[in-house]
């Protein structure tokens, strides 16, 4: 398990926060026992909850040119057949997970091949469960095509209500790999994929899932 680089300044930020409240705490409050109790065991609670947020797990990562890994850990909420009009303009079959603020924020790409396509849009931040928040939230969109060429899989990075800021590694034209991290965002959000149609979906609604480690779905032959 090591530290996510985008927690960094988080980091710093926290620690920074925790020193001064209990310097002041210290230096206003000398005799106020229970009181700097509860301040310690809240910076405590504080510190442990950033550091656990920004974990990155290191990953095994089994590649399978046929199957698509989960982008994100988490939950997922939505299995539905669907247009997908930004990019495919075609039906597909739409994944959604939602993630916690307890979850590994690291997004990994769901397949191998080349990126032929990647939009940033700035937008709202409804909160991540929202039908809504697919088109109306901040977002990026990232369409893959097998090493094959025979199919193209899209995915989003969706903002939520607490989430701030998307950030993305890849870019048209880079080729990538199954399980390497596209992205991270920070904080509670969500993360679509829309599959071919006759894709077998291997998850349920409800389903905790792992990124990386589920394999969410087995593409068309």
């Amino acid at each position: 398990m090591t530290f996510h680089k985008e927690g960094y300044t988080s980091l710093a930020l926290c620690i920074l926060f925790i020193f001064v409240l209990n310097a002041a705490i210290q230096f206003y409050f000398p005799q106020a026992y229970v009181f700097k109790w509860i301040i310690y065991i809240f910076s405590f609670l504080l510190f442990v909850t950033i550091v656990q947020f920004f974990r990155s797990p290191k990953l095994l990562i089994t590649q399978d040119e046929n199957s698509v890994l989960c982008p994100a850990d988490g939950k997922v909420v939505v299995i539905e057949e669907t247009d997908e009009p930004e990019f495919l303009k075609d039906k597909r079959l739409q994944v959604s997970v939602f993630m916690s603020p307890v979850n590994v924020h690291v997004n990994r790409n769901p397949i191998s091949g080349v990126v032929k396509y990647f939009k940033y849009h700035p937008g709202k931040y409804l909160v991540a469960w929202h039908p809504k928040s697919s088109t109306e939230n901040e977002r990026t969109t990232v369409v893959t095509e097998t090493t094959d060429g025979k199919h193209q899989v899209l995915f989003r990075q969706i903002a939520g209500a607490l989430a701030r800021r998307i950030v993305w590694y890849v870019k048209e034209g880079d080729k990538v790999e199954q399980g390497d991290q596209f992205g991270f965002i920070k904080f509670g959000s969500r993360v679509d994929v829309f599959l071919p149609i006759g894709s077998k979906v291997n998850v349920q609604i409800g389903e905790v899932v792992k990124g990386g480690r589920t394999v969410l779905a087995e593409l068309p032959a």
